[in-house]
């Protein structure tokens, strides 16, 4: 899954850094330039400009009027017909989220995480493991994510051989977009089959929760019960959003999840500090997400003709903005390049800005909480296993580490 969007072997950062100092704003599709395969791209006769300065970005992300994202869901319409908040503009947009929002906001994820989400990371994944003192953390970190989010939607818990068929539907649609064209036919097909079947299982389970009057805490009753402004959810597209919920959680939370050991293990002072003071737990994680951000970058496609930085943007044109390169920037950032914890807290785009932030954002910072202090409790002084090769993260589109080799006493 990694290697999906690896681009070109290059120190992207060396790169970005070039680009903030000479050319922050650029009328090409640099991502397809690197060989990453990307929705700027989807339509040859739209120009394509590249953002790399945390200023332009911001300006961008926050004004959903003039760059707007309709057109992700013509990428994604075959995968995900329905919900899809990321593919929605104006109104429609603003009422879905409205709709949403409050099942996501921290007291309700609190709820989730005493009764649901500590209790399986300890033990189903890592209790298990304290006698073996080595492990790659990937292979937990690959399967937790989609794990909890499985326990949150309220399937139950008592049928393993569900979880391992939903995560593999989950991994399927995540193969879908391939680099290789010869590979990517395969993958569509086997991501649209997956899609449909989790599909149908979702919605089983939605009609199921809906009979008996979804009075639970879980994710799908909660659906059923919002309204806003007098509207409510219909049962497809509670389907095709907590469908949307499996992939999308998994791949961010594994990705994030890796990086955020990968630069604490790199640096054993700072790892002490965080399992001495617990704290800092979430300024680990906020730096992490500042410093390694999953999804690289974000597009969005100008509703009129616009100026962005000094620079005329014709309407219809996609705007590349390099989420990886704002979150460094020099001008916005002090000792930029730095993975540090104790940094003042501001805004970085790693889960997005503006009225497109991530939904799920508080819940997958507390399930990264809930894994990293689970780890530091049951795994005593863990540490990069010496007798593997170093873990790095990389990636050009979706960045994380392949595999975390550690040992602990």
């Amino acid at each position: 899954m990694a290697d999906n969007y690896r681009g070109e072997d290059v120190d992207l950062h060396a790169i970005y850094r070039e680009m903030r100092k000479n050319s922050p704003i650029i009328a090409e599709n640099f991502m397809g330039k690197l060989g990453v395969p990307n929705i700027a791209g989807l339509d040859p006769n739209r120009p394509t400009y590249t953002v790399f300065k945390y200023k332009d970005v911001m300006t961008v992300l926050r004004d959903a009027a003039n760059y707007t994202s309709g057109f992700i869901a013509e990428g994604l319409g075959a995968f995900f017909d329905g919900l899809i908040l990321t593919g929605m503009d104006g109104e429609a947009h603003k009422k879905a989220r409205g709709l949403l929002q409050p099942i996501f906001m921290p007291d309700v994820v609190n709820t989730w995480r005493d009764s649901k989400m500590d209790p399986i990371v300890r033990n189903e994944y890592l209790l298990p493991l304290v006698p073996k003192k080595k492990a790659d953390l990937m292979d937990f970190g690959l399967h937790f994510p989609i794990r909890l989010i499985y326990a949150l939607i309220g399937f139950p818990d008592d049928e393993p051989e569900k979880v391992e068929q939903y995560a593999a539907w989950a991994l399927a649609i995540l193969a879908g977009p391939q680099v290789d064209a010869e590979k990517a036919a395969i993958a569509r097909k086997a991501a649209m089959e997956a899609a449909q079947a989790l599909y149908d299982a979702v919605k089983e389970a939605v009609v199921a929760v809906r009979q008996r009057g979804a009075e639970g805490n879980d994710l799908i009753s909660r659906l059923i019960r919002a309204e806003y402004e007098g509207r409510k959810l219909d049962d497809h597209e509670i389907t095709t959003f907590v469908r949307s919920l499996l992939p999308a959680a998994g791949e961010t939370t594994t990705r994030t999840f890796g990086s955020l050991m990968v630069l604490l293990l790199e640096r054993p002072d700072v790892l002490d500090r965080v399992r001495k003071d617990r704290s800092l737990v979430g300024k680990a994680i906020d730096e992490a997400i500042r410093f390694e951000p999953v999804a690289t970058f974000k597009v969005r496609q100008a509703a009129q003709d616009l100026e962005l930085g000094g620079v005329r943007i014709p309407k219809g044109a996609m705007v590349q903005c390099i989420v990886s390169s704002a979150n460094r920037d020099e001008e916005a950032f002090e000792s930029s390049e730095e993975f540090d914890i104790d940094r003042k807290l501001k805004p970085s785009f790693g889960f997005g800005f503006g009225p497109h932030m991530c939904i799920g954002q508080f819940i997958a910072k507390t399930e990264l909480q809930v894994a990293l202090n689970a780890i530091l409790d049951l795994f005593p002084n863990i540490r990069l296993d010496p007798d593997e090769p170093k873990p790095r993260i990389t990636g050009a589109q979706l960045r994380g580490p392949h595999s975390v080799p550690v040992i602990w006493d």
